[in-house]
């Protein structure tokens, strides 16, 4: 049993609700249940009972045992002042209020319909990773999908906050927020701390002053990143190296250069490579200058695309690392490579700054983006996808993922529509 699974029963009133009375023996009316509370503070607020012959407006807090109530420390905050009534499972223990009244409780244990108990149980006891595996095909699609729409938005919030937290670290700079974050995008997750970490050591505005010479933004980042501190005998190598320890001296960087041990190469397909990454990532700071006011431009996927198309220097269209050249010439960033930068960086930076301005616009035209994104592959959509879910677009897709990550993973059942909709008793 989880508390969860009462806020459910309580939410909806799904049990038994004849003759209630309380643990000290009055008559109980339910008039208004409340409002759900998922932060500090009581379970449900704004709720209305009657208690006998009196009429009660406040709280209402839920527990699966009474004695839960000093054990979670409600009797030493005043917070827990405003319930009413305790909802609990079983009573095993009086609960005083601070002027040495009982709190009027309310036993759910044995007002519960069988029926509905066992497919909880069923549902939080599967060994599937989707708890509802089995029985998802008999969920509605518009509930289906109503859920799909609201975890994206979730996530895309979520995403939201963490631009939000990094652009009061640059003292609401947007430009170099937009920077720092399409950095560590660049790197994807094996490479994406090493590549913010040099962002946040490099400020936007250095690579900026030189984007007309690509070859100096080239040794400031390689130079940062750590792959000009060895001695390699490629020419190349020894321009980008002088230049460098100029710039570095001029900009004080070399407390922020990282070491080239801290790059991953290990299991990626050389076009992955860190070192051809960084050569992307550099071409696109000479390309497109004022890069937030670009993708505040965009206004959909097409527009977006093309805005990540840059071409790495010739040096790096032959070269996967300073010592290994190819015969074969590397083509530029591929379509999953920029699909996976516009879902993480566009989508994001258009919803933060519509919060930050107060504009839903900005949402509309991040979902309508992600609309148009062809769905990314991996194993949580695979899962959805041997359920029978189609998944088109990135739109679903981030979905799919945040419903599978925040709610199946965690056996969050309750708070989810599907979850919820095969737990609601019969008619």
């Amino acid at each position: 049993m989880q508390e969860s699974f009462l806020h459910y029963i309580w939410q909806f009133q799904y049990f038994d609700k004849k003759d209630l009375i309380t643990t000290q023996g009055e008559t109980l009316q339910v008039i208004r249940t409340g409002l759900h509370n998922t932060n500090a503070g009581p379970d449900f607020s704004d709720a209305k009972v009657r208690i006998g012959l009196m009429s009660w407006a406040g709280s209402v807090e839920i527990h699966i045992s009474s004695s839960e109530w000093e054990t979670h420390r409600h009797h030493t905050d005043r917070a827990y002042d405003s319930v009413v009534l305790h909802v609990v499972w079983t009573d095993d223990k009086p609960v005083k209020l601070h002027d040495g009244s009982l709190l009027p409780t309310l036993v759910l244990k044995g007002r519960i319909d069988p029926q509905l108990l066992s497919r909880y149980r069923k549902l939080m006891g599967t060994s599937f990773v989707i708890p509802c595996a089995r029985s998802f095909a008999k969920v509605p699609m518009v509930i289906k999908l109503s859920m799909i729409d609201r975890v994206l938005v979730e996530r895309l919030e979520e995403k939201s906050n963490v631009v939000m937290e990094l652009l009061q670290h640059n003292n609401n700079d947007w430009d170099e927020t937009t920077y720092q974050l399409l950095a560590k995008n660049f790197g994807f997750k094996v490479n994406s701390q090493p590549f913010f970490q040099l962002a946040r050591g490099v400020p936007y505005k250095y690579l900026g002053r030189h984007a007309d010479n690509p070859q100096q933004v080239e040794a400031i980042v390689f130079g940062q990143a750590g792959f000009l501190d060895e001695i390699v005998a490629e020419p190349y190598h020894k321009i980008l190296r002088r230049e460098y320890n100029v710039l570095a001296n001029k900009y004080k960087l070399n407390k922020s250069r990282l070491r080239a041990s801290q790059w991953k190469f290990l299991r990626l397909r050389p076009a992955n490579f860190p070192t051809i990454r960084l050569s992307q990532f550099c071409a696109l700071m000479c390309e497109q200058r004022n890069i937030f006011s670009r993708v505040l431009e965009l206004e959909n996927y097409v527009s977006a695309y093309r805005l990540f198309q840059a071409d790495q220097s010739a040096y790096w269209k032959s070269h996967y690392t300073f010592r290994h050249g190819e015969k074969a010439e590397l083509t530029r960033m591929g379509t999953s490579s920029i699909d996976n930068i516009i879902i993480n960086t566009v989508a994001p930076l258009l919803v933060a700054y519509g919060r930050h301005r107060g504009d839903s616009s900005f949402l509309d035209r991040a979902q309508k983006i992600l609309f148009e994104v062809p769905s990314e592959n991996n194993r949580i959509l695979r899962s959805w996808l041997a359920l029978g879910v189609e998944v088109k677009n990135a739109f679903t897709s981030q979905g799919l993922i945040q419903l599978f990550n925040s709610y199946c993973v965690p056996r969050r059942c309750l708070d989810c529509a599907i979850g919820a909709s095969l737990l609601k008793p019969d008619p």
